[in-house]
């Protein structure tokens, strides 16, 4: 990364994303266990606590995210595991999600194009398949309609066995992340997962650069 970009920490680009009317799963910060225990009891169980560090950007790799924890006894225990990881600043608390249909939503630069947005479904759609979409910054809502359409993945959005996304929502979130790109100098962004379901979506995990 470049000198002049700052990393955001993940409660602080949610709060970003929240101030466009994103739907998020807003974390709060801790740096104490007796926080983690207020926070995790406000929220309302089960929750997920993860590590927050601006030098930490893959959690999950570092071991750094603990899902379904349901009693104080097992947010304090968690709370003391994410604080052994080297780097670590403090505890973001968040709920538990219901598992929806998961998307990916990113903001890429590049050298000859410029800005970029892209979106696919995750899991072994982006994994294996690497079905994603691309657009150069900013895009219209036929843009998004298009970017959406085109994966291969679509069909699951479009209901299949039982699945269905609410695809007027998605183009909703790729347009609001074109206008945050723009207006808040995005250098590069990653919203993944979103779980998407028949009404809605949430953005589960949010990482942001932002130029300085």
């Amino acid at each position: 990364m470049q000198k002049n970009l700052v990393f955001l920490p993940e409660h602080l680009a949610k709060e970003l994303l929240e101030r466009y009317g994103i739907s998020t799963a807003r974390c709060v910060f801790v740096k104490e266990e007796d926080s983690a225990v207020e926070a995790a009891n406000e929220i309302g169980y089960p929750v997920v606590m993860k590590v927050a560090s601006t030098e930490i950007i893959h959690k999950s790799d570092a071991g750094g995210v603990l899902l379904d924890i349901r009693s104080e006894e097992e947010v304090r225990e968690a709370f003391r595991r994410l604080m052994k990881i080297p780097k670590a600043e403090g505890v973001n608390v968040q709920p538990m999600l219901k598992k929806g249909i998961e998307a990916i939503v990113g903001v890429i630069e590049d050298q000859q194009f410029g800005k970029a947005i892209m979106f696919g479904l995750g899991g072994i759609f982006v994994e294996i398949y690497n079905d994603v979409s691309f657009r150069i910054l900013p895009i219209t809502r036929n843009d998004a309609e298009e970017m959406i359409r085109e994966i291969k993945g679509y069909k699951v959005l479009d209901g299949y066995r039982g699945l269905k996304g609410d695809v007027e929502s998605l183009i909703d979130l790729l347009l609001k992340i074109s206008e945050i790109s723009e207006k808040e100098k995005i250098k590069e962004l990653d919203l993944n997962p979103v779980f998407v379901y028949e009404k809605g979506y949430t953005v589960a995990d949010a990482r942001i650069w932002k130029e300085i």
